[in-house]
């Protein structure tokens, strides 16, 4: 066959198995072993007071993880110790009152005064990831700069109220690293205020100048919670209009109980913008503590708060031993199924569930 130049000619391969560059044995990837924790070690640097140990702990108690749940009990029991120190404070406000803006002039004002504070604002969960949505890290820019300070966005997770099951842990950790003022900020959604107000010291309730309606509409439940009424963005030309809300205020408070014993509930005018009044703010949350520790009301309240705490935690743990039987969560949809189809009643299919 002659070798002509034929576009159908094949030419023949590379017989070489390489281009003279040395072969290397591939390579396996192996995952690191990031090994046990040292809890010893995570409860060192929250007494220190480590922002970066601190936040590690913290996630730690948070994780649905069941040895992360035991580790992050046993963190806590070390550190129990040295908590209970701090002065602890929660706020809510209606929507538009200003609340992020308030406790973050109110923060700086108390890192200026020597204070550590630390922030823990209840956010609501994102309904895909359950991460926080507000992120009040964004919103308190200049106190999360302060080294004083320490701002975690707690997601509610689903938690009834929107308050996330871990806020009491959350904040015996920031007490260890020692935050002397515990700042406690809720969303706001109606629920969240009676739970919050089961964890802390006083209860401060943000609303806005021009009561009038306002006060109408306003649920007598919250302000029977709070300890102090801070009419916020008293400034400008609300000033005028601020003094009128805080003497409707005091006339509305006459008729509604104390929410603390020894206690009177006071409103006041406070502006962050400018911030006339935050530092009355402080004094007012000072004679609430000399008051209610002159009483012997401040260790009784926190004493029921651990009852509190204690019995809710055991409603927690039945509910979770409940449905950590793959059996009775098959059973459990099986009932409901009949009682969507009238087949049973609610009360009857109860029953079978716990035959």
């Amino acid at each position: 066959m002659s070798h002509e130049k034929n576009s159908r000619r094949v030419m023949e391969g590379v017989h070489e198995a390489h281009d003279g560059m040395k072969t290397l044995p591939r390579k396996k990837f192996k995952k690191p072993d990031s090994g046990k924790l040292d809890i010893q070690e995570i409860a060192k640097g929250v007494k220190s007071g480590s922002r970066l140990y601190l936040g590690k702990a913290i996630t730690l108690l948070e994780s649905s993880n069941p040895e992360h749940k035991q580790n992050g009990q046993e963190l806590l029991n070390q550190l129990l110790p040295d908590t209970g120190n701090s002065l602890r404070l929660g706020i809510t406000g209606v929507p538009g009152a200003g609340k992020s803006t308030f406790i973050e002039t109110f923060g700086e004002m108390l890192t200026s005064l020597g204070h550590r504070v630390a922030v823990l604002a209840i956010d609501p969960s994102s309904s895909l990831t359950g991460g926080s949505i507000l992120g009040d890290k964004t919103r308190m820019e200049q106190l999360a700069r302060n080294p004083k300070a320490f701002i975690r966005p707690s997601p509610t997770a689903g938690t009834l109220g929107g308050v996330h099951k871990k806020t009491r842990e959350t904040m015996l950790l920031c007490e260890a690293a020692g935050y002397d003022i515990i700042l406690v900020e809720t969303v706001g959604v109606g629920q969240s205020e009676t739970l919050v107000r089961g964890m802390v010291d006083m209860f401060l309730l943000l609303v806005l100048t021009g009561a009038g309606d306002e006060l109408q509409g306003m649920k007598k439940g919250i302000l029977e919670l709070a300890d102090a009424i801070v009419v916020h963005k008293a400034d400008g030309e609300n000033a005028r209009l601020a003094k009128k809300t805080v003497a409707e205020y005091k006339q509305m408070l006459h008729f509604l109980q104390p929410a603390t014993e020894s206690w009177t509930t006071k409103p006041i005018a406070a502006s962050s913008i400018d911030s006339t009044g935050i530092p009355d703010v402080w004094e007012l949350i000072q004679e609430f503590e000399t008051a209610v520790k002159a009483s012997g009301y401040w260790k009784k309240r926190r004493q029921e708060q651990t009852k509190d705490w204690f019995r809710s935690m055991i409603t927690d743990e039945l509910h979770s031993r409940f449905f950590d039987d793959a059996s009775r969560r098959e059973l459990v949809k099986v009932l409901e199924k009949q009682v969507l189809d009238d087949e049973l009643t609610v009360a009857q299919a109860i029953v079978r569930l716990f035959e």
